[in-house]
């Protein structure tokens, strides 16, 4: 292995992460596309058990590494479900992993999931459920897919505590590469406290752990310096941004719940009655209307 190689192979090992740090680190650095996904997959195992055999929906699972980390190294099946990345361009990567039989590659939006309630052991979601699960109504429609007493676990990009102001100066700040950390979808981004309320206060979970990853943010600004280095990024680094700002403000956060069995509850969670983004609402609501529209018109 040639000097270069040997550096950007210790940039991308962590001893915090051993399952992780034995992929190839060139394969994660070409299909990464943000913080390190099998890191994220490896702590979030730590308190979300999977066994052989469970189905899995890797929800947001960009370029599948992280669909194909959970097959191979705690065989389960899982499906892939991104709306960014083709599901055929993935279906290119777990064929050459070799796990046909494991992972299964779906292109879906996340308000329009084309699965059968209640068919999942585990839902996961890494570095991606805060670009859509923030809103209030989004628990109770991805929640249906879940078996009564499945577990859900999401790592997302977060906050140490609440911003009572505005950002600190040094994330709203360009730096030297010109990008500044602190764009308009940051506002997504929480503390596990947050979280844990917004999940509980459905009353259609229960929630085991919601913390934040110790040292995250030196781990994610590894991945940043990594992954610079090794000529695949997609973005300008965010290393500066994080260094700066030292685990004040930014980490990672994990959180992970059960889906209540709590009958009370059951219609709600199993889809009893169409979600108000499933398209069997609309006629929910045209037959709830159509007496007074009837009325209008006479």
């Amino acid at each position: 292995m040639a000097d270069s190689d040997k550096k950007l192979e210790n940039l991308f090992y962590n001893e915090c992460f051993p399952r992780a740090s034995r992929y190839d680190f060139r394969w994660v650095a070409e299909n990464q596309m943000g913080p390190n996904a099998l890191w994220l997959a490896e702590w979030l195992m730590e308190d979300l058990e999977l066994t052989p055999g469970m189905r899995v929906l890797d929800m947001g699972c960009g370029r599948a590494i992280s669909s194909i980390f959970l097959a191979r190294e705690y065989g389960v099946t899982v499906f892939a479900a991104d709306l960014w990345i083709p599901a055929g361009e993935n279906w290119l990567r777990v064929c050459e992993a070799k796990l046909e039989n494991q992972v299964y590659p779906v292109h879906a939006e996340a308000h329009a999931l084309p699965f059968a309630e209640s068919f999942f052991d585990a839902i996961v979601s890494l570095d991606s459920y805060s670009y859509y699960g923030t809103d209030d109504l989004y628990l109770s429609y991805i929640i249906r897919f879940l078996r009564p007493g499945g577990k859900i676990g999401i790592v997302v990009p977060g906050l140490q505590a609440e911003m009572e102001n505005n950002p600190p100066e040094h994330l709203l700040k360009a730096q030297s590469n010109g990008k500044v950390f602190w764009e308009p979808e940051c506002c997504t981004f929480h503390s596990a406290q947050w979280w844990k309320k917004h999940w509980e206060k459905t009353g259609l979970v229960s929630v085991d752990v919601a913390d934040t990853m110790p040292d995250g943010w030196r781990h994610w600004a590894q991945h940043e310096r990594a992954v610079e280095a090794s000529g695949f990024a997609i973005f300008p680094s965010d290393e500066e941004a994080l260094l700066e700002d030292a685990g004040r403000n930014l980490t990672l956060v994990r959180v992970v719940g059960n889906r209540a069995q709590n009958e009370n509850i059951a219609s709600s969670a199993q889809g009893t009655d169409p979600h108000v983004w499933e398209r069997a609402f609309m006629n929910v609501c045209a037959n709830l209307m159509a007496p007074m529209n009837k009325k209008r018109k006479t």
